[in-house]
């Protein structure tokens, strides 16, 4: 069973929100690069920056990553893995990194990503920004940006819906095995 729990209204006010408290974190704009992590966490990045731009009249650095070989299970998730291209058209050293991703869960996803990053340089700061927190941690991490926290069983999956890959944009709850 599938239940829309957050409509693209609702993730459109999340985003402008996560925004407004990205500027005043870090006092502005100016000194800021969004990298989206593939392939949700991209369009989510884009959106941040395209805020920024409406907020601030900054363009931000933006950038993609692609942790696929970062992660510790790549032996359970696919057999033959394949790269997305990881797209920073800039230098991350002394910089202040916004990761962004759809769903924030084990905290698997945001270590492999901080890992590969601090691959390509050192930042001077590494913050995460995220639509959704369904809780269930792993690691020692946490979002400083969190759209929605929604408590979620182990049964029961987000999926978050962009219109870049799925023809639509929305957060939906699905309860497996009831």
């Amino acid at each position: 069973m599938s239940t829309v729990i957050m409509d693209e209204s609702a993730v459109n006010r999340s985003l402008a929100r996560i925004t407004h408290e990205i500027i005043e974190h870090n006092r502005g704009a100016s000194d800021i690069c969004i990298v989206g992590i593939r392939r949700r966490g991209a369009s989510i990045a884009r959106t941040i920056s395209e805020n920024i731009q409406k907020f601030e009249g900054i363009v931000p650095p933006l950038g993609y990553l692609d942790i696929t070989f970062y992660r510790d299970d790549l032996s359970t998730y696919q057999s033959d893995p394949s790269l997305s291209d990881t797209e920073l058209p800039f230098d991350v050293t002394g910089k202040n990194i916004v990761l962004t991703d759809d769903v924030i869960y084990t905290g698997r996803t945001c270590r492999a990503a901080i890992e590969a990053i601090f691959r390509l340089g050192r930042p001077a700061s590494i913050q995460f920004a995220v639509l959704i927190d369904r809780g269930h941690r792993e690691l020692p991490l946490r979002p400083d940006y969190v759209g929605k926290n929604v408590p979620t069983s182990k049964n029961e999956i987000i999926s978050v819906a962009t219109d870049e890959y799925d023809g639509e944009t929305c957060v939906r709850l699905i309860r497996c095995g009831d």
